[in-house]
């Protein structure tokens, strides 16, 4: 059943993510410091590909994790967890779509906090 929902995803909507996502990694490998934050992004867009049949878990969040998140709202996050949140409410309006706007909403919780998170399969 993910394999049919991934399918989906990628087709409706996981590649304008992805791609926001990939843009935002970019946009942080600028600098020499931004490089970690960079990385991180990319690896978040290769989940944006295929959400169903992973899980986010936050048990690993620290200090630094936290301090990192902080910074991560002031300069990128906010914009992408907004994106993935008018996404998710527009798939919400049909029935056929809710579970695409649940994992779009599971994004904007990750795109508000993406250090100290990891991917899961389920």
């Amino acid at each position: 059943m993910s394999l049919i929902g991934n399918f989906l995803w990628f087709i409706f909507g996981g590649v304008l993510l992805s791609l926001a996502w990939m843009i935002a990694g970019l946009l942080c490998m600028i600098t020499i410091v931004g490089i970690p934050i960079g990385l991180q992004c990319f690896k978040f867009a290769a989940l944006m590909l295929a959400p169903f049949g992973r899980e986010i878990d936050y048990s690993q969040a620290g200090t630094i994790s936290f301090l990192a998140n902080i910074l991560w709202i002031l300069l990128l996050g906010w914009e992408l967890a907004v994106t993935a949140v008018v996404i998710g409410l527009v798939y919400c309006v049909t029935i056929v779509g809710i579970p695409f706007g649940l994992q779009s909403f599971k994004f904007a919780r990750l795109a508000l906090m993406p250090f100290g998170a990891r991917i899961v399969r389920v």
